[in-house]
């Protein structure tokens, strides 16, 4: 870029003021539910012994996905090397903490009793993974700060590179620990297997440029072509990163006999729900129609085109979650492998545990991304995060 100058989004802005306004409706809402389930206890949720991580759970992990992946578009810029994703990092990086805080706020508040904390965070089992991430995450923020900073103080650009491998190193370990958190449950059969990292990171990099993409074509009108062209393929290349690997985990649990079952109840017609969501939602709407609207060349021009595309990304990396973190929990246990038991009270011949989300539990999760959106919306009033412009003349011909 020439001469990159940065801005504080100025002006009074009727789009501003609609995401201001929502944001403010989606925490209140949020606290609000917060309250109640935290008043009346989990009964009021869809939640029951079977089914112990519901829709808060969706909300929160796919926050910190995309939380992880956006800081993707920094990363390019610093450890890569790659000039033209430069003027971008600094909304990468505010995007990646703000995006964390909402999801971990909704992570707390669905545990019923968030003062109990304190106890998690004093008391450290360290063969559980769940520890792990909470290091993880609260070392990411303090990473994402630093790493701000050094972009922004002249004084500490020349350490700028150094901080960015460490973010990006940092990253890969979070999503790493993220995915792990599914990958070592044993018991789990939809869970239990080593593919869950990967499928992790490379879901985090879709649905974090996806949302980067947007966020970037609402605050820039005069957005240049050149200036999307590079991003949405580069999208497209992350869809089917996450197709290859959805692909992997359901092909290597048909290997096994004994999972056979859980791949049945997962996309056939024993899952229900989940199998309408895998099927029609994440393979549909948020892969093939995405593909097409990114390659085709009828519509790859179209900007129109790059924001539905964006937005059905992210609705279908959300249904992805819901199939495998929901879905996975509503298949029953094996407890007695290759053995027959008789009936009892641990829902032993239950073909399917019901889960139907709460109203609670949904606006506790908007209220997420509600927050998310009002941090963004505040810094960027605040602080000189987005270049003063993005048109395509003012983009070096060589980096095009």
């Amino acid at each position: 870029m020439k001469n990159v100058t940065y801005r504080i989004i100025s002006g009074k802005r009727h789009a501003d003021y609609i995401v201001f306004a929502t944001s403010i409706f989606l925490v209140l809402f949020g606290l609000f539910a917060a309250y109640k389930m935290e008043h009346n206890g989990h009964i009021i949720t869809g939640m029951n012994n079977q089914i112990v991580w519901g829709l808060p759970h969706v909300f929160a992990i796919f926050l910190i996905l995309a939380a992880s992946g956006i800081l993707n578009v920094a990363s390019i810029s610093s450890v890569f090397q790659k000039t033209f994703y430069h003027p971008h990092a600094r909304l990468s990086a505010l995007l990646a903490i703000t995006l964390l805080i909402g999801g971990l706020t909704v992570l707390v508040l669905d545990l019923g009793r968030p003062d109990r904390l304190i106890i998690a965070m004093t008391n450290f089992n360290f063969k559980s993974i769940f520890v792990w991430n909470i290091f993880l995450y609260n070392g990411f923020l303090l990473i994402c700060v630093l790493y701000l900073w050094f972009m922004m103080e002249k004084k500490m650009q020349r350490y700028y590179s150094k901080v960015g491998l460490v973010a990006f190193l940092w990253r890969l370990i979070l999503t790493t620990g993220t995915g792990s958190i599914f990958g070592f449950l044993v018991a789990r059969e939809a869970y239990h297997t080593a593919i869950m990292a990967p499928l992790f990171i490379s879901l985090s990099l879709s649905l974090g440029l996806a949302i980067f993409l947007l966020v970037l074509i609402m605050q820039f009108r005069s957005l240049g072509e050149a200036i999307l062209h590079r991003p949405k393929i580069l999208l497209a290349i992350f869809i089917s990163t996450v197709f290859y690997f959805v692909l992997a985990y359901h092909l290597s649990h048909l290997y096994f006999t004994s999972r056979h079952g859980i791949e049945y109840f997962l996309l056939g017609n024993g899952g229900g729900i989940y199998s309408i969501l895998f099927w029609g939602g994440y393979f549909f709407l948020g892969t093939i129609l995405p593909l097409l609207l990114l390659y085709h060349q009828r519509f790859t021009n179209n900007r129109i085109s790059v924001i539905v595309a964006c937005l059905l990304t992210i609705l279908g990396g959300f249904m992805l979650l819901y199939v495998l973190i929901i879905g996975g929990q509503a298949y029953p246990l094996d407890i007695f492998a290759g053995k027959e038991v008789m009936s009892s009270t641990f829902f032993d011949e239950v073909s399917r545990h019901s889960y139907i989300p709460s109203i609670w539990e949904a606006l506790l999760g908007m209220g997420g991304i509600g927050l998310s959106a009002l941090l963004t919306l505040l810094a960027l009033k605040m602080f000189p995060f987005v270049p003063q412009s993005l048109a395509t003349s003012e983009i070096d011909p060589k980096f095009l």
